[in-house]
């Protein structure tokens, strides 16, 4: 009977015109109205450390509860509460020119590395090809413009940034041109700002200071005329000239403040005491980037499908179990932070609420985007444990092929949150909707180019139906057949991983 109050009362909250329009089918419905919830304009983008982020955690926890849910934060309660240092560069009191010509913040250019900023910046700019050990000379005092990405495969595992600092240089603007091809860098940047855990800001030493940043490749024609033969031969992956682009001037303020954000965690008791040890995490982030430049008048990041949608059906997922536990525990986990860095899994990982030895599994849930049909699954961790093999038998059963990264080059397996548990031992995985023929790779693509990390992720997306709700009763049965497995999950040989990038 509670059970059926709780899923009456998520229809409820429903609009009359998506109930009565019949579009999907009610648990979709249920789960969309959670996603509506989340993600309008109420919550202003949740960004971490936000107000909004507060009410939307706030709601979280509360429907965690409603579900019969055990409070699993810090001191019996249901949250977990990071101390940040925000910085934020202060656009109105800052000033970039090279040449005299000045870059507009976020729009030509996007600035990085809030801590070490230098106050004010006068040096030679200088274009030094893709920045390799063989094209850099004498830099010392420089601020050095380096073709971004692709980057020849002579570069792998050469950190250029090191590489400038350690020479000396002033600092360095990475060309954005043209981006991974599955993900283009997409302009204008909703601001440039960081939040780093005080803990991690004690702990760090400071080194001298050093611009960093991303140069928009459309105002690279303001600063030089060679741009059009920067800009194809660097595509191509060909040598690249050297060109003097001026005098680099800047002034730039950054503001810094100390705010809290929090994961929401709870848990619903297993059924088997001897199987106690041996949780299942279940994730999704629920931080977003809150207000930012607007974009066709829209100055609100709704982060509808990243990540509003998939909390949205963890908080269904509790709702559907009702305070009924499955032979395994299995424990909530909405983090903050995951877009400024993965701070709240990493935090976590920090410092447990429940101890790192008795995880199990963790199963992440990050921007699915359920655009096209659901025919073929990308796993990130499919091969790297016996996760991987419950993954196969749930999409089989539900005529779902899976597949690895087909895109390795993205580093998709370490940008999320089951990224942080993996490395501390936790098997783990996380999904994308792979795209399989033209139709699904122009809907795939208009999301990246028009949505990602833009007002646009927001309830206009044209969601197909009938995928959200294959995808969501995947992950129902997956984290189901998980927690009431036989066996435990085990890392395959060679699977674990060692060491992450940080």
């Amino acid at each position: 009977m509670r059970k059926m109050v709780l899923l009456a009362a998520l229809a409820a909250l429903l609009p009359a015109s998506a109930r009565a329009e019949g579009a999907a089918d009610a648990a979709t419905q249920q789960w969309w109205a959670l996603t509506e919830e989340l993600s309008s304009d109420a919550m202003e983008g949740r960004d971490t450390g936000s107000p909004g982020y507060d009410r939307a955690a706030a709601l979280v926890a509360k429907r965690l509860a409603a579900a019969g849910l055990k409070p699993a934060g810090e001191s019996g309660g249901w949250f977990q509460s990071i101390p940040f240092e925000d910085r934020r560069l202060d656009e109105a009191r800052s000033r970039l020119t090279i040449a005299g010509k000045r870059l507009r913040f976020n729009r030509e250019v996007q600035l990085s590395g809030l801590e070490s900023l230098p106050a004010a910046l006068s040096a030679a700019a200088t274009f030094r090809g893709y920045c390799g050990k063989s094209e850099l000379g004498d830099v010392r005092g420089k601020l050095v413009v380096c073709y971004g990405r692709p980057a020849p495969d002579r570069l792998k595992g050469f950190d250029r940034a090191a590489a400038l600092q350690a020479a000396g240089a002033a600092g360095m603007l990475l060309i954005a041109a043209p981006g991974l091809p599955g993900e283009p860098i997409r302009w204008p940047f909703a601001y440039s700002r960081s939040v780093t855990p005080l803990e991690s800001v004690v702990k760090a030493k400071a080194g001298p200071p050093f611009l960093q940043g991303i140069l928009n490749p459309d105002a690279l024609g303001r600063l030089t005329a060679r741009a059009d033969e920067i800009l194809t031969s660097g595509a191509a992956g060909a040598d690249l000239p050297r060109v003097e682009l001026g005098e680099a001037k800047a002034v730039l303020a950054v503001t810094r403040r100390v705010t809290r954000s929090a994961n929401v965690l709870g848990l619903l008791p297993g059924t088997d005491p001897a199987l106690a040890d041996q949780v299942i995490v279940i994730s999704a982030h629920l931080d977003g980037y809150g207000r930012g430049e607007p974009v066709q008048g829209d100055a609100i990041y709704n982060g509808a499908l990243d990540d509003a949608a998939y909390v949205a059906l963890i908080e269904q997922f509790a709702a559907l179990r009702g305070g009924k536990g499955l032979k395994r525990p299995v424990l909530f986990a909405v983090y903050t932070g995951e877009e400024k860095g993965l701070w709240g899994s990493r935090w976590f990982v920090e410092h447990p609420t429940v101890p790192l030895a008795s995880l199990a599994a963790v199963i992440n849930l990050d921007q699915v985007r359920p655009l096209y049909p659901l025919k073929l699954l990308t796993v990130h961790g499919l091969k790297e444990s016996t996760l991987g093999d419950l993954v196969r038998q749930v999409a089989q059963a539900r005529g779902i092929a899976v597949q690895e990264d087909p895109e390795p080059e993205r580093n998709l397996l370490r940008r999320s949150d089951n990224w942080p548990l993996m490395e501390a031992g936790v098997p783990g995985a996380s999904f994308v909707f792979a795209t399989y023929d033209a139709a699904s790779r122009a809907k795939y693509r208009d999301w990246y180019e028009r949505r990602y990390h833009h007002p646009a992720d927001d309830l206009t997306t044209p969601i197909d139906w009938q995928a959200a709700a294959d995808f969501n009763r995947f992950f129902i049965a997956l984290t189901e057949a998980a927690a009431d497995a036989p066996q435990p999950i085990a890392w395959q040989p060679g699977g674990r991983p060692v060491t992450a990038p940080r």
